[in-house]
C-alpha cells in the first residue's frame, strides 16, 4: 500500500472512531420528552425577556424559538405566536409570561401544542379578556403606574419597573427594563378570547410570590381553575430574569412530561 493510501485510511478511520465517539454525548445531551420550546413575552417586554432561561435551555439540548409579539393588539400577538408556531417541527411546550397568557390561550390550540406553561401570567376562562380575569381582584400596585399614550399604548412608569414589575433586579438591570420597554395596546385588554387551550391541554404555572403585577392570589385561583401543575417561587413578576435557572428546570420538567 503507498503511503498516500495509508494516509487516507489513517484518516478515515480516525474520522469513524471520532464521529462515533461524538454521537453518544451529543444524544445524551436531549432532552426528555417534547424537544421544542416556543416562548411568548408578555407586555411592555420583547422576546429579549427570556435571554437567561434560552441559554440554558438550549444547553440543555431544546430546541427554542422566542416570539417577538407586536403588542399591537391582541389578535397581532396570537397571529405572530402562530407563525412562530408554523415554524417548528414537532410538538411543542408553549410558554408564556404576564400577558403573553392570554395570547398563548388563543394560540395554543394549535394541534402541535401538546402543554401550556404560564409564567406569573393572565389565564382567561371561556369568553374572558384582560379586564374580566383581573376584574374580581383588587388593582395591583404595578397596574397604578401604567401611563397611556395619545396613540392609545401603555408604558410603565420607572417606579412601575423599579418598584413593582422587576424589584429583585439589581438596580442596572432594572434600568435596562425600563430603557427597552416596549409599549403595550390599550385596547388589548378588552379582546375576549373564546375556546382556551388549557382545556384540552396539560399546564403549568409559575407564581410569584412577591408579584406586584399579576396578583399571588388571582394566580392561584387561575392555576386550580386549569388544573395546572403549580411552582410558587419567591420573586417579583419577573422570575424569567431574576431566577432563570429555577424558571428553565420548571419548563424541562414540564416538557418530560409531554
Amino acid at each position: 500500500m503507498s503511503v498516500i493510501k495509508q494516509l487516507m485510511s489513517t484518516v478515515l478511520i480516525g474520522g469513524v472512531t471520532f464521529f462515533s465517539l461524538l454521537q453518544p454525548t451529543q444524544s445524551q445531551s436531549l432532552p426528555k420528552g417534547v424537544k421544542n420550546v416556543v416562548l411568548v413575552h408578555g407586555a411592555f417586554a420583547d422576546g429579549s425577556s427570556w435571554a437567561k432561561v434560552i441559554t440554558i435551555l438550549q444547553t440543555k439540548g431544546f430546541n427554542v424559538i422566542s416570539v417577538q409579539n407586536p403588542l399591537t393588539s391582541l389578535e397581532d400577538d396570537v397571529a405572530a405566536t402562530k407563525r412562530a408556531i408554523a415554524q417548528v417541527d414537532g410538538p411543542i411546550l408553549l410558554v408564556a409570561h404576564s400577558y403573553g397568557g392570554m395570547v398563548i390561550t388563543a394560540a395554543g390550540n394549535d394541534p402541535k401544542v401538546v402543554g401550556l406553561l404560564y409564567v406569573c401570567a393572565l389565564i382567561p376562562d371561556d369568553n374572558q379578556s384582560v379586564v374580566d380575569v383581573t376584574k374580581p381582584y383588587p388593582l395591583s400596585p404595578g397596574n397604578a403606574e401604567f401611563q397611556q399614550d395619545a396613540e392609545g399604548f401603555l408604558s410603565l412608569s420607572f417606579k412601575g419597573i423599579n418598584e413593582h414589575f422587576a424589584q429583585d433586579l439589581t438596580p442596572a438591570e432594572r434600568k435596562v427594563v425600563f430603557a427597552t420597554q416596549v409599549p403595550w395596546a390599550a385596547k388589548a385588554t378588552t379582546v375576549k378570547v373564546a375556546d382556551p387551550a388549557w382545556k384540552t391541554r396539560p399546564s403549568w404555572c409559575i407564581i410569584g410570590q412577591d408579584d406586584h403585577m399579576v396578583l399571588p392570589e388571582l394566580a392561584r385561583a387561575e392555576a386550580k381553575m386549569i388544573k395546572a401543575t403549580t411552582l410558587e417561587l419567591k420573586s417579583s413578576h419577573v422570575p424569567m430574569l431574576s431566577q432563570p435557572d429555577k424558571v428553565a428546570a420548571f419548563i424541562t420538567r414540564a416538557a418530560g412530561q409531554l
